[in-house]
This record gives structure tokens, C-alpha cells and sequence, in this order.
């Protein structure tokens, strides 16, 4: 971080995919729990103090709430035994039986996990989408957002993936796509860019083509206006 001039806040570190903290058999959810474990400690170590994860899967062998609560369970045994690092939530786009995919899902598991101070949220702009909340206008991008805000709550963003998305609004299937080849449009990314509600915290490019990424930040820094 030193080196390239970047402060602990401005990195989201990303968990492994195959973690999911309410797996419902008890050897899955062990081994889950081991892997999340040793990576908040990791975040730790290298003095990172936020982790990023995707909340869990049913796998259609237990209810919804019993799962969130679960996840929420699984969060706390990590906040017990590490320090200095939050969890961060990323949303989904709800494909299969991925939850995390409404921001009512999200607000359960936060009002589970006991340490409110080391909780937050990361939201995708492609799970957004998929998921079934309209960003790509203005209106739709500042109802979706008022309703994170009553349901969540802003002091809990802490970071956002920067996507568009080649699957369509609630298509609840996952799949990135490079900035402007996609199913958004530009008026997103510029809304995220010129609102200061989203200052100081990370904005990660996960799009599909490494090639693009200065194209795609240079991009991003021109759709700068004015903040709202």
C-alpha cells in the first residue's frame, strides 16, 4: 500500500468464492468457517482492515432466515477471534440460491452480528441490476439508493464494485461486463463518480477485460461533474 500511495481504506481484499458461511451440512459449514477465518486473520497480518466476502448459499436444504442467521453466526465467530478488521457484505445477484441478493437479506444479517462496528456492505453494480434494483436512470438510481439507506443504512457502505452487467434488470444471473459494452448505461457510473456519498471508500473495477482497466479508471475519472 506504502509503495503505490494507497491507505488501508482504499483496499477490499475478496474472499474465496467457495466460502459460504451458511452452508447447511456441518462439515461444509466447518470448513467454511476455517477458510473465512484465516483469511480476516490474513487481512489482519498485512494491516487490511476490511474483507469482502459473499454472504452464503442455502443449497435448497434449509429456510432463508435459517441461513442469513447462520451466515450472521458464522461473521461473528471471526469478529471474535480477529481484530481491527470488518466484514463487508457484498450484495449478489441472487443466482441459484446465492443470498444477499436484497438489501432486506443484507439488513438481517447486520442486525445478527454483534460487533455493528465491524460489519459493512460492498455493492456491485452488476449484482445490483440482476438482482432486480434499476440504477441506469436517474430516478431509479436514487430510489434504489434512498431504499439502501432506510434498509441498510450509508454508514454501512464500505467499498463498491464497479461493473456493467451483461444480463438484464432482475435477470438474477451474474456476468460482468466492461464499462459500456453492456446492458448499463453511462449515467451510473457517472452518478457514482459525481455523488459524494460514495467518496473515500473503494471503487473496484471487476470487469472481464484486464486490457481495458486504465481505459476503463481514466473513463471513470471523466465522468466526474459536480457532486450532488
Amino acid at each position: 500500500c506504502e509503495e503505490y500511495g494507497f491507505s488501508p481504506d482504499h483496499i477490499l481484499p475478496h474472499d474465496s468464492y467457495l466460502i459460504n458461511l451458511g452452508h447447511p451440512e456441518e462439515e461444509g459449514l466447518k470448513k467454511s468457517r476455517s477458510a473465512f477465518f484465516d483469511e480476516m486473520k490474513r487481512c489482519e497480518q498485512l494491516g487490511l482492515n476490511r474483507l469482502n466476502f459473499h454472504p452464503g448459499s442455502h443449497l435448497n436444504q434449509m429456510s432463508i432466515d435459517d441461513c442469513l442467521d447462520r451466515i450472521a453466526e458464522s461473521i461473528n465467530l471471526s469478529l471474535e477471534r480477529t481484530d481491527g478488521v470488518t466484514a463487508v457484505i457484498e450484495n449478489t445477484a441472487g443466482q441459484g440460491t446465492n443470498l444477499g441478493h436484497t438489501f432486506e437479506q443484507i439488513a438481517r444479517i447486520i442486525d445478527k452480528v454483534e460487533d455493528k462496528n465491524r460489519v459493512g456492505v460492498c455493492l456491485d453494480t452488476a449484482h445490483t441490476l440482476a438482482s432486480g434494483y434499476e440504477i441506469r436512470t436517474r430516478e431509479g438510481f436514487e430510489n434504489t439508493f434512498r431504499q439502501f439507506d432506510e434498509i441498510i443504512g450509508f454508514s454501512y457502505l464500505k467499498g463498491m464494485h464497479i461493473n456493467d452487467s451483461k444480463k438484464e434488470l432482475a435477470s438474477r444471473v451474474d456476468r460482468h461486463d466492461s464499462l459500456g459494452k453492456g446492458l448499463m448505461n453511462m449515467e451510473v457510473f457517472s452518478l457514482i463518480m459525481s455523488d459524494n456519498r460514495f467518496d473515500n471508500i473503494p471503487l473496484i473495477l471487476e470487469t472481464p477485460d484486464e486490457s481495458l482497466w486504465a481505459e476503463e479508471i481514466k473513463l471513470l475519472y471523466s465522468l466526474i461533474t459536480h457532486h450532488l
